[in-house]
């Protein structure tokens, strides 16, 4: 179609969806840029933080982001797409399966074509490079499509005795050398990397042995001189040292928290206590992980054996947890679980224990299986997706002198670490257990892993202290709509602060409430069961207090409440400025007040990522992937799909690269009728091809004009006789659900770092007998930024917000929409001027513990 007739229908479409509204015009340095190009994105690196969070370098799980400049020169882009001409990757997968594997290969495939190398698959691991043969098949684009939502690996994955001789291995270096690969990406555990290393470090003596039995030429030899190793670590554990998040450990989570929630159900109808087997032969990361997001009375770890009284000590908490009124008791144990002899401890161990100390009807649900199975979460996907990029980058510009290294995430960066290092850390921590050097395996695992085990010691085997004599009051309330998380935050609150020996209110109806006087005091049983449970159990409105300033003032007084924990989105980040502001007229709002954002839009200014926008990501997820499988049966089919987030394009973009959609329309990123243009003219190539459907996403608030009813008929009317067009709105039920594991874990420790701050600010704010906080400091809200978590004052994250679209001025995931575009397939820039650069892990521990 010329492209005038194009516009002259588009601006029909316009007329004929809506009235044409005026968009604010943008100054030059704003102008409109192709939704499928790359906008200059903010200088500031800042990074998505997420599972394991507290205030040091090492508590994230994250998503890894380049530290990427996005506008190239002409030159740096030709490279960029001329930098795999010539060569040849092969990817394979090893040892155990995890969900997440085959994100990562379909990364590894369109990236290394993107580049304009040739890659491989290798069918069933290192059995396949053995064999060779049809084992050993060149990728197309094509073939990886409708991979990103299977769990698994499609191209196999298998142990094979063979590789670990040398001869296996020889077979394997012939089997490369004839079809030209120099590049081998390995997706495994330790076991399987470390191999790939010895196959690296003989590769020479293999091609010496070749020659010599005549099986390949000397212009062979010369042209496989030296092999490329870059792993990616593949493991459900999360038991590799020098990551802090494995491929395939949060879709595993997932598959636990699940099994734990149905099994919650009839715990409470039989009043029964459950133990349930987790796997972690050597790591308890999974067993840990799982007791803070179902709030279980007891774990079970190998790194973190019980003391030799457990048994009394197990049976009192048990006890102590039923006389509160709990109707059931839940014990995590990992599948290495041991006592301090070294002794293992067995599910059966525990249940027997329980039956014949304290009568309880105890079961025991061993999971077995079951957690490497099922789709792979929407952290999982991305993960596996931004890990493949990094390895086709470190392969394409590996020399003969770089060492074989693995791709890892350190805090949200993607960095490369030296493979054999990683490996003999894992190792030290094995050997640490086997000694019985139990404090040092804890440190050796990380300050993270360390940290979730001092917040589950808190919440699980801390008594709280009787008496409240010389307390303080503090109150715990949610604002703005609602988030899956809100829960687990507030039990957290109301229990860590218990355990400070403070008096807990919490608020119902949020600043509302608060004006009204719909206090109440919380005690622990009072927040027994919540971390599993969506919404907002102590109700949440949109409110904001200036107008009620007198009212809320009074019950401050009445109640003696001398701190405020707010748990929201934006209204509780404006409602706390507004607080701020009514401290110059009322005395009683110089308390000291902390905000933990909470919100599916993931919008609040001083925070890389919120409560609940996890939950809501999966549940776009879910709801693509079946959306696709539709498209994929009835062929020639594309979806419009409208998500939520107001002006925030947070869930549009990030769903697009978990669910591989084909284009994802945001406000941050203007698109004009070019692009739109350009969109439609790559669906109907598209068409032509094998895959014959697309998925098209589009945040709410994106453009006032182009609405989703305007870009489904626009496809609808552009897409006759070539492909249908359907849509979508998913609506609230992004903000319903129970929550991820992520969520709940996330949720659970920013309360407990709330009110561990709110103690001692209260302290620090007594004088003359009351509270009083006017400082700047006093009104923070607690945000995750790059590696760590901050407090930041309130009035300074003014000068960083846009209030008319209620967004941050800069956004951090705005770097990956370039990777969304290129797995897509479309004629992008791809920065490589400024990538991951070589680091050892050896100088990570010495320094900030971030192993």
């Amino acid at each position: 179609m010329h492209k005038d007739e194009f516009h002259l229908k588009f601006f029909m479409c316009v007329i004929q969806s809506r009235q044409l509204v005026r968009t604010p015009q943008r100054t030059a340095g704003e102008a409109s840029t192709s939704s499928m190009l790359i906008p200059k994105p903010p200088t500031k690196t800042d990074t998505l933080k997420s599972l394991d969070t507290l205030d040091d370098p090492d508590t994230v799980r994250s998503i890894p982001v380049f530290k990427t400049e996005w506008i190239m020169t002409h030159e740096e882009h030709h490279a960029a797409k001329t930098l795999g001409i010539g060569k040849a990757i092969a990817v394979l997968t090893s040892g155990g399966d995890a969900q997440g594997m085959n994100a990562a290969v379909r990364a590894v495939v369109r990236v290394g074509i993107f580049t304009g190398a040739r890659v491989f698959f290798v069918h069933e691991g290192y059995q396949g490079l053995v064999d060779g043969g049809d084992n050993i098949k060149e990728a197309t684009w094509e073939s990886v499509s409708m991979m990103l939502q299977l769990g698994g690996t499609v191209i196999g994955s298998a142990r094979c005795k063979d590789f670990r001789e040398r001869e296996g291995r020889l077979r394997a270096a012939y089997n490369l050398v004839k079809r030209g690969i120099t590049n081998l990406c390995v997706i495994g555990g330790d076991g399987s990397l470390t191999g790939a290393d010895t196959f690296r470090s003989e590769w020479s003596d293999l091609l010496g042995d070749l020659q010599k039995a005549g099986k390949i030429t000397d212009e062979e030899a010369t042209k496989s001189s030296y092999l490329n190793i870059v792993g990616l670590v593949g493991s459900i554990d999360n038991d590799f040292c020098g990551t802090d998040m494995t491929i395939g450990t949060d879709s595993a989570l997932h598959r636990i928290i699940e099994i734990v929630d149905a099994i919650t159900t009839t715990a409470q109808s039989h009043q029964r206590t459950f133990v349930l087997e987790v796997m972690g032969r050597h790591c308890g990361y999974l067993a840990l992980v799982t007791s803070l997001s179902c709030g279980a009375d007891w774990v079970f770890i190998p790194e973190c054996p019980p003391d030799d009284d457990w048994e009394e000590h197990l049976c009192r908490r048990l006890s102590e947890t039923r006389t509160r009124g709990s109707r059931l008791n839940i014990i995590i144990v990992a599948e290495g679980a041991i006592d301090r002899n070294g002794k293992p401890i067995t599910s059966e161990d525990i249940k027997n224990l329980v039956v014949k100390r304290l009568g309880y009807d105890t079961r025991v649900t061993v999971l077995g299986h079951v957690q490497r199975g099922g789709t792979p979460s929407a952290f999982d996907r991305i993960l596996g997706s931004r890990m493949g990029v990094e390895a086709v980058m470190a392969l394409l510009e590996g020399t003969p002198d770089t060492p074989a290294c693995v791709v890892s995430l350190s805090g949200n960066q993607a960095v490369r670490l030296p493979l054999m290092e990683c490996v003999q850390v894992t190792k030290d921590v094995t050997k640490a257990m086997e000694e019985k050097k139990f404090d040092e395996a804890l440190k050796l695992r990380g300050r993270s892993f360390m940290n979730n085990w001092e917040v589950y010691k808190l919440l699980a085997h801390v008594r709280p202290p009787v008496s409240k004599s010389g307390s303080h009051t503090v109150a715990v309330m949610n604002v703005g709509a609602p988030a899956a998380g809100m829960n687990a935050a507030v039990r957290s609150t109301v229990r860590i602060g218990l355990i400070q020996g403070n008096r807990v209110l919490v608020v119902h109806d949020g600043f509302e409430g608060l004006a009204k006087g719909q206090i109440e005091e919380a005690g622990w049983s009072y927040v027994g069961g919540w971390t599993g449970q969506g919404g907002s159990k102590l109700g949440t409105k949109r409110t904001l207090p200036k107008k009620s300033f007198e009212q809320i003032s009074a019950n401050i007084t009445k109640f003696n409440i001398q701190g405020l924990v707010i748990i929201g989105g934006f209204e509780a980040y404006t409602g706390g400025l507004e607080l701020m502001e009514g401290r110059k007229q009322f005395d009683e709002l110089c308390i000291p007040f902390v905000v933990i954002p909470a919100t599916v839009s993931n919008n609040v200014p001083g925070s890389d990522f919120s409560v609940g926008a996890d939950t809501a990501l999966n549940t776009i997820c879910t709801t693509c992937d079946r959306i696709k499988q539709s498209a994929a049966g009835t062929k020639r089919r594309v979806f419009i799909i409208e998500t939520m987030g107001g002006y925030c394009g947070y869930l549009a973009t990030m769903a697009g690269l978990a669910a591989g959609a084909d284009a994802a329309y945001i406000f941050e990123e203007p698109f004009t009728i070019r692009d739109l243009q350009a969109n439609v003219e790559h669906l109907v190539q598209k068409m032509k091809t094998t895959v014959k459907r697309g998925l098209v996403l589009r945040n709410e608030k994106c453009n006032e004009n182009y609405t989703t009813d305007f870009i489904f008929n626009l496809y609808s009317e552009e897409g006759k006789g070539i492909f249908d067009s359907r849509k979508n709105v998913l609506g609230h039920m992004q903000q319903g659900g129970s929550p991820t594991p992520f969520d709940r874990n996330f949720a659970t420790k920013m309360g407990a770092k709330a009110m561990n701050w709110m103690s001692g600010k209260i302290k620090e704010s007594y004088r003359n007998g009351r509270i009083f906080a006017n400082t700047p400091d006093s009104g923070c809200v607690l945000g995750m930024r790059k590696r760590a978590l901050l407090f930041q004052p309130v009035t300074e994250l003014q000068g960083q917000t846009d209030f008319e679209h209620r967004i941050p001025k800069e956004q951090w995931w705005l770097k990956l929409r370039p990777i969304l575009k290129i797995l897509a397939k479309y004629e992008i820039d791809l920065d490589t001027s400024d990538h991951a650069h070589l680091e050892h892990i050896t100088r990570k521990r010495s320094g900030e513990g971030a192993v």
